[in-house]
C-alpha cells in the first residue's frame, strides 16, 4: 500500500482507508510529521509576516530614538530626555527613562498582532500577542529583562538604529523558527490521533469490527488529512482558530466510513 493512495483515499474515497491497517508503522509516524507540516505553514507565514513588519517598523522607531546607551546595570540618557510612545501596525514602542510606566503597562498594549516593547527605566520588556501560539512555543507570551542583570550593557542606541538597518533573517534562523513551530504542533496532533484512536477502538469493539486497537491507530491517522487540511486553510483566515474539536470530531466520523467494509467478529452461539 502507498502513501500516495491512501492521500487520495483521504481525500476522496473514504471507505478505502481500512487498509491503512496495512501500512508499517514507520511510514504512519512520517506521514503524521506530513500532517504537522500542514497545520505549521500558516503559523510559520504569520511569524516570518509579523518579523517583516517588524523589521520595517523598526527602521521607523530607530529614526525617532534619543541617544541612550545601557551600562553598568543602568538606563542611561540625556538629562531632560522625555519619553514618548510611538505606534505602528505591528508595535507599540514604549522609551520610558521617567519611570511612568510599567512592564503591566506594556504587556497591555499587546493588542490584536502588534508586539509590546519597552525601553522602560529599570527594564526591557517584549510582550508577544496574546495566543495559543506564542504560549505554546516559549511557554509565556511576555519577556522582561531587568538592566541590573548586566546582560543588555553595553547596548546603546546608535548599535541599535545600526543593527535594525541592517537587520535580515538568514535562512538558517528561518529553519529553526519553523523547526521550534513544528515541534508543538506535531506533539499536539499526536495527542489528538490518541484521543480520536480511543473513540475510533471503542467503536470499532461496539460494531464487532476485528480491529486491534493498532490498527485503528494507523486508520485513525490517515482519517485525519482532510480534517487537518481544513483546519490549515482556516488558520490562514483566522489565525487564532482552536483546530482540536475540528480534527477529532471530523476524523471520527470519516473513521465510521472508513471502517463500513471491515469484517465482523461472530459472537459466538450459546
Amino acid at each position: 500500500m502507498k502513501t500516495f493512495t491512501l492521500f487520495k483515499y483521504s481525500l476522496f474515497n473514504f471507505s478505502e482507508l481500512h487498509t491503512a491497517k496495512k501500512m508499517p508503522f514507520w511510514k504512519v509516524i512520517f506521514y503524521v510529521i506530513f500532517l504537522s507540516i500542514i497545520l505549521a505553514l500558516p503559523i510559520t507565514k504569520q511569524i516570518f509576516s509579523v518579523m517583516q513588519d517588524v523589521k520595517h517598523d523598526g527602521q521607523m522607531i530607530a529614526e525617532k530614538l534619543p541617544d541612550f546607551k545601557i551600562a553598568d546595570g543602568q538606563f542611561q540618557v540625556a538629562e531632560n530626555t522625555e519619553g514618548f510612545i510611538y505606534q505602528t501596525n505591528s508595535i507599540i514602542f514604549t522609551f520610558d527613562p521617567e519611570g511612568k510606566r510599567s512592564s503591566n503597562d506594556i504587556t497591555a498594549d499587546s493588542v490584536g498582532n502588534a508586539v509590546a516593547v519597552g525601553f522602560l527605566q529599570n527594564e526591557f520588556v517584549v510582550a508577544l500577542p496574546n495566543s495559543s501560539t506564542a504560549d505554546s512555543l516559549f511557554g509565556t507570551s511576555q519577556f522582561e529583562i531587568p538592566y541590573s542583570k548586566g546582560s543588555l550593557d553595553g547596548l546603546n542606541s546608535q548599535d541599535l538604529k545600526q543593527g535594525l538597518n541592517e537587520a535580515s533573517v538568514p535562512f538558517w534562523i528561518k529553519l529553526i523558527i519553523f523547526a521550534f513551530t513544528l515541534y508543538p504542533i506535531f506533539i499536539n496532533l499526536i495527542i489528538n490521533i490518541f484521543l480520536i484512536t480511543i473513540g475510533a477502538n471503542l467503536y470499532s469493539k461496539i460494531r464487532l469490527y476485528d480491529l486491534r486497537i493498532f490498527d485503528c491507530l494507523k486508520i485513525v491517522t490517515y482519517c485525519t488529512t482532510l480534517p487537518v487540511i481544513l483546519s490549515g486553510i482556516l488558520h490562514f483566515i483566522n489565525h487564532s482558530f482552536d483546530d482540536s474539536f475540528l480534527i477529532i470530531f471530523l476524523s471520527l466520523v470519516i473513521f465510521f466510513f472508513a471502517v463500513r467494509k471491515e469484517k465482523k467478529r461472530e459472537l459466538p452461539l450459546n
